[in-house]
């Protein structure tokens, strides 16, 4: 075969690795972005569940970490309990530290701490999408997808939609 007949096909296969290339990149932020949002709302349902049965309690630290964080209490039916996920919102606390605790009766093992709830999550989570696009846009970019061509994309499905849905006797 000539040289001319392969480079058509190689341009063509190297499109085609740019293209799935830029999906991957889309896909991974748009999971990243998922992810994140699907974390406010089990810390949200989390929180739900607890105030619909609540009980409140003091505990105390054992261990202290930025994402988990360990304490023991104890419910007024006398049972000690050490929950083995730890406490929600578990920043800014010490070991030894004696804190004040909202735990679900029904499941003891379900666990936060005092006055806090699924808005702590909300900014954590803003920065996660936030950092993951920061990432992905640019990347995009590099993969020959830059912006211009997004918004000519954009303008056109727009103008589609306008033109079908503006047509007498056509539902939009």
């Amino acid at each position: 075969m000539s040289e001319t007949s392969q480079s058509p096909r190689t341009e063509q296969r190297q499109a085609v690795q740019w293209r799935r290339a830029r999906l991957g990149i889309v896909i991974a932020a748009a999971s990243v972005s998922f992810l994140a949002v699907l974390l406010v709302l089990a810390a949200w349902r989390d929180d739900h569940l607890i105030n619909a049965d609540r009980g409140v309690t003091s505990a105390e630290v054992l261990s202290a970490g930025t994402l988990r964080s360990a304490v023991i209490f104890v419910t007024p039916d006398g049972e000690t309990h050490n929950p083995k996920t730890g406490v929600l919102y578990p920043t800014k606390l010490t070991v030894g530290e004696r804190i004040n605790v909202e735990y679900r009766r029904s499941d003891p093992d379900l666990v936060r701490v005092a006055g806090r709830d699924a808005r702590v999550a909300i900014i954590p989570a803003l920065s996660v999408i936030v950092v993951s696009w920061a990432i992905a846009i640019p990347a995009l970019w590099l993969c020959g997808s830059p912006p211009t061509r997004w918004l000519r994309a954009a303008r056109t499905r727009l103008r589609g939609v306008r033109t079908r849905s503006s047509r007498p006797g056509v539902a939009g």
